[in-house]
């Protein structure tokens, strides 16, 4: 069995494309509080998880709560694409300031895959053109050789890369004191 160890209290950022299983794993291996989901946000702003035009006030809120989490010293989920230096460079500056471990998880599934399971969410089925987009996305952030290297380089401590749907729906997460 595949076992991640995260250090508590951290953050832990999924990334990966949409459909790719990061909510379920979310919801597997943290409890409903500790998730900050930006579908989540855009739900309760706009009333549909779907709303992009929501986007922006979702991740204003959604990073002010980490802020929050992180000055309390609460390990935090954060469960959005995170597929942009961007997104993720926002997320490492409130770890930083709170002096917290940053722990990246990465859903790095086979497209046929991922379109697949996207095709089979219930409720929000995103577009496959955008879908097709987080994959490039995905690939241009992982280096063939490493895949581990950019994200290390960011500031992520461990990184995880989880490629196999077998090994996603057995991994045990532990956590540490850190």
């Amino acid at each position: 069995m595949h076992e991640i160890v995260v250090p508590d209290p951290s953050m832990v950022v999924l990334i990966g494309p949409a459909g790719a299983g990061k909510s379920t794993f979310a919801a597997c291996h943290a409890s409903p509080d500790e998730i900050l989901s930006s579908d989540g946000f855009r739900l309760a702003i706009a009333g549909d998880a779907a709303d992009q035009r929501a986007s922006g006030l979702a991740f204003r809120r959604l990073h002010n709560e980490l802020a929050r989490r992180l000055a309390a010293c609460r390990l935090t989920v954060v469960d959005a694409t995170n597929l942009t230096p961007h997104a993720r460079r926002v997320l490492m500056s409130r770890a930083r300031d709170a002096d917290i471990a940053a722990v990246a998880i990465v859903f790095d599934l086979p497209a046929a895959v991922v379109q697949a399971r996207n095709a089979a969410r219930v409720g929000r089925v995103v577009p496959a053109e955008v879908v097709d987009e987080h994959l490039r996305r995905l690939r241009a952030l992982l280096d063939p050789a490493d895949p581990t290297r950019m994200l290390v380089a960011e500031g992520f401590d461990p990184v995880v890369v989880l490629s196999d749907p077998v090994v996603i729906d057995a991994v045990r997460v532990v956590r540490r004191p850190a």
